[in-house]
């Protein structure tokens, strides 16, 4: 069924869970991703992250992910922090300050889905977030959500980059969305910025030296020594390409209560992380996406950041 009137219910049920933004696409093949995907992970820059080489045509095309799909409705929500922690403590990304993100927006796009099925019927669908094998910026990108910087993160002009894509791929039609235009100009602070070369050209991002990945998704016992006072006191994650990017001055604090940090170990110095026990750090994580480096890869993470002894 063509669904398009159903669109502005949608889109403001979205806004009443704090959705910012809600966007609509026509589910299939992304022939323009294809060969930059393709050359991407040929080229090994995905590093040891070896589930992105699974799933490669599920990965480009939602009808394969979910039988009988015809639309993909992307969402944004916004994260960005209402304080900053003090400057001297180890930097944990801005995203991972609250609960984890998965679970709360699963909960909002759950409870989406059965207002939808209450206003229109028997609708067939899964909803994402960062957790299949969805391009999610490239779908936020063709409903019009924003477009993809040089930092390779969606960008949207009126609210920056600070924000979770999230997805509900459905057997509704929707006509598309019209897209944005590129604006990032002739800018390249991103580039500039960033302290391991990671952005290695415009729009092209080597997550192997992306200090993210390095913090988070690098499960060896000792991190490359090339990296060494690079870091830039990053703990878990890196915000550096987004905190430069001139469109985040854009960026307005979340309202979202579960995304605050559900006590003060932001304030926390280097020191005082390395007397942390593993039965408090899993105390306090439970609930956090901090949890996925583990124990021993946060205190990993914050060895490294201190200066290499003098033979």
């Amino acid at each position: 069924m063509n669904a398009d009137r159903y669109k502005s219910f949608i889109k403001n049920k979205a806004a009443e869970l704090g959705f910012f933004y809600c966007g609509f696409s026509q589910a299939g093949f992304l022939e323009d991703e294809a060969p930059k995907l393709e050359r991407w992970l040929k080229e090994g820059r995905q590093g040891k992250m070896s589930y992105m080489e699974n799933h490669f045509d599920k990965r480009l095309n939602p009808k394969l992910l979910v039988e009988g799909s015809n639309s993909v409705i992307s969402l944004l929500i916004n994260y960005f922090p209402t304080a900053s922690p003090p400057q001297t403590s180890p930097k944990i990304s801005k995203y991972a300050y609250g609960e984890d993100y998965h679970t709360v927006i699963k909960d909002k796009l759950k409870t989406l889905v059965f207002a939808m099925r209450e206003e229109i019927g028997d609708i067939q669908g899964r909803v994402f977030v960062d957790s299949a094998p969805v391009m999610d910026k490239a779908w936020a990108k063709k409903a019009g959500l924003g477009w993809i910087g040089k930092n390779t993160n969606l960008i949207h002009p009126k609210e920056g980059s600070f924000f979770f894509i999230a997805e509900l791929i459905t057997d509704l039609i929707f006509s598309q969305d019209p897209p944005l235009p590129d604006y990032c100009g002739t800018c390249t602070r991103c580039l500039d910025e960033c302290p391991t070369q990671a952005l290695t050209a415009p729009y092209e991002i080597d997550a192997s030296k992306c200090i993210s990945y390095l913090t988070i998704e690098l499960k060896e016992q000792h991190l490359p020594e090339e990296f060494r006072d690079k870091m830039e006191n990053w703990a878990f994650g890196c915000d550096i390409c987004q905190d430069v990017c001139p469109w985040n001055k854009f960026s307005k604090a979340h309202q979202e209560q579960r995304f605050e940090p559900a006590f003060e170990f932001l304030d926390l110095d280097l020191a005082t992380w390395e007397t942390v026990q593993e039965s408090t750090f899993h105390s306090w994580m439970k609930n956090s996406a901090i949890s996925r480096t583990g124990y021993e890869g946060l205190m990993r993470n914050l060895r490294f950041l201190k200066p290499a002894e003098k033979p």
